[in-house]
């Protein structure tokens, strides 16, 4: 029952951590590359006028993020856990991809950093737990 929910814990640590992350980014975004005034609504307008430069930062931003969130998992559970944050990152992101008309360039760069942060993570996350005698 302690694995069970030290594993549960882990995957709410490193999705937590994902999440304030993620709004971090959104954030930081929203300041470089403003909404117009007045704003009418329109998300896939304003998606297909972000410049390069902001969605250049955004891939290594949300990188960082996977590296991060399935690195707490990974070391506070095991690579199972920080595996399944993972799995959960790449499909929000897959939907995001999907749903937002982001340059073809990003989407191939996020497509390719994702399980590689993601993989990234979990053996840090390992590596810091083994170090630690966790």
């Amino acid at each position: 029952m302690k694995a069970i929910l030290r594993s549960l814990g882990a995957v709410a640590a490193g999705l937590a951590l994902a999440f304030v992350l993620v709004i971090g980014v959104e954030l930081l975004s929203s300041v470089v590359h403003p909404f117009p005034v007045p704003f009418d609504g329109d998300i896939p307008a304003h998606v297909r006028r972000y410049p390069g430069w902001v969605l250049s930062g955004v891939v290594f931003a949300w990188g960082a993020t996977f590296v991060l969130a399935t690195g707490v998992a990974s070391r506070i559970g095991n690579r199972m856990t920080g595996a399944v944050v993972g799995g959960l990152l790449a499909c929000a992101l897959l939907f995001n991809l999907a749903m937002l008309p982001y340059a073809p360039w990003f989407k191939v760069a996020m497509l390719l950093a994702c399980p590689f942060a993601c993989w990234a993570g979990v053996r840090l996350g390992q590596a810091r737990a083994a170090a630690d005698g966790s």
